[in-house]
């Protein structure tokens, strides 16, 4: 799902009281926010769908090119983890059962 769909499906389901305009400005803000908490080292913590948090990846010298087998040498460096909710866990797997 793409930016578009979200707005649209947020516009249809608020039965077009607000502008799509004045929503992608609302998820654009959201977005920001969520950007700089994780920038400012702060987890970000959304009640029943997730927690995101920076996580810090070390520097390793033991990773290897795949095609040349020689090694390489990886920075240190940033990155996002996501932990879902347990409210989010079941309803993604609440529908598992039925799957043949």
């Amino acid at each position: 799902m793409v930016r578009s769909e979200i707005i649209s499906k947020l516009s249809d389901k608020i039965h077009r009281k607000i502008k799509k305009s004045e929503l992608e400005k609302i998820l654009n803000i959201l977005i920001e926010t969520i950007v700089e908490g994780i920038r400012d080292h702060k987890s970000i913590e959304l009640r029943n769908f997730g927690r995101f948090s920076l996580k810090k990846i070390k520097e390793k010298m033991n990773a290897r090119n795949p095609r040349t087998g020689q090694k390489i040498h990886t920075p240190a460096r940033k990155s996002i983890s996501f932990k879902m909710s347990k409210e989010l866990k079941s309803k993604i797997n609440e529908n598992e059962g039925n799957i043949n």
